[in-house]
């Protein structure tokens, strides 16, 4: 049986159940407790949980990341949250050089099995310091694994795989998608990390986007006369290519949308991989989309220009035929 819920009410659940599941789960971020988070992942769970399991932090984001690290390796499985992706720059020495290399410099002696979860993306008229898409910075740091959210679904069984990973974790809901409704199990489940999903099947093209270009593909699709297939990454770090080569291999074409900055993005990487592995099932060059080489800007129709539409991405599709 499935029930209809919100993006952040999958988060809260996922949350939820991990500190019901093990008594070694703790949350602690910037008004965790009775004000439920920036937008009400956290609503409820204080006051079910208790501050001994839920608890509000000064604003030092490198201080919650630090206490992260300090509390994964003294045997916690922490959920730490950053109010906004953004903030990741802020906890830099932690987030960057500490953490995702402990088990490296250890020689594999110390564990920190901890999650960091940010909500991600612009879209809200947040402006340029509070609306960037993360994910490209934190995959290139080796030691991270880093997961993206795209529906309801996804978000509930992704965070529960997280907090239940030996590896230190980034999880980056999108803010825009908070209030967007999807399915979700009634009984638990769990998505596996590191696995894309084939979220529409076609023939014609393979569509690779994520988070809330998954969902401007969609719009796309429908729009041009091709049968798309779309692939959600869901995971950067490690990045599922086989299943986004198999795909190209039936199609053979592809087009790569990502709400990060198409300079040294996401975009590249996967395409270089299809280039590099699968270069001969390929029909046409493969086709980049993301974000404009600027700041994301605060004015609301500014900020959307800034970002792939779905007319942008339907323009791309079309260009490989």
């Amino acid at each position: 049986m499935t029930r209809e819920i919100t993006y952040v009410q999958a988060i809260a659940e996922a949350i939820d159940e991990e500190l019901e599941r093990d008594e070694e789960v703790i949350l602690f971020g910037e008004d965790v407790e009775e004000f439920g988070g920036n937008f009400g992942e956290t609503e409820g769970l204080y006051e079910k949980h208790g501050r001994n399991r839920v608890r509000n932090t000064p604003l030092s984001e490198i201080g919650i990341a630090g206490m992260a690290l300090g509390a994964a390796v003294g045997g916690i499985r922490p959920v730490a949250e950053l109010q906004f992706a953004d903030f990741a720059a802020t906890a830099g020495d932690e987030v960057f050089n500490q953490i995702p290399k402990q088990p490296y410099v250890s020689g594999g002696q110390i564990e920190a099995p901890l999650t960091i979860f940010a909500p991600s993306g612009a879209g809200i008229g947040a402006g340029a310091q509070h609306s960037q898409s993360v994910h490209s910075w934190l995959g290139n740091v080796p030691g991270w694994v880093v997961v993206t959210a795209t529906t309801p679904y996804d978000a509930k069984g992704l965070f529960k795989s997280a907090i239940r990973d030996d590896n230190p974790v980034f999880f980056l809901p999108h803010k825009m998608l908070s209030e967007t409704k999807g399915e979700v199990p009634d009984e638990e489940y769990t998505l596996p990390l590191g696995e894309a999903a084939i979220e529409q099947e076609g023939e014609d093209v393979t569509v690779v986007a994520t988070q809330l270009m998954f969902h401007r593909a969609k719009e796309a699709a429908a729009e041009v006369d091709a049968d798309v297939e779309i692939v959600n990454p869901r995971t950067f770090a490690p990045l599922d290519t086989e299943t986004i080569a198999e795909s190209v291999r039936k199609t053979g074409r592809l087009v790569v949308v990502d709400e990060t900055v198409e300079r040294y993005g996401t975009q590249g990487h996967i395409a270089n991989e299809i280039v590099e592995n699968d270069f001969f099932s390929l029909d046409a060059p493969p086709k980049t989309i993301g974000v404009k080489d600027i700041p994301i800007p605060l004015s609301p129709p500014l900020e959307q220009e800034a970002l792939p539409s779905a007319d942008q991405i339907a323009n791309g599709i079309e260009s490989l035929f």
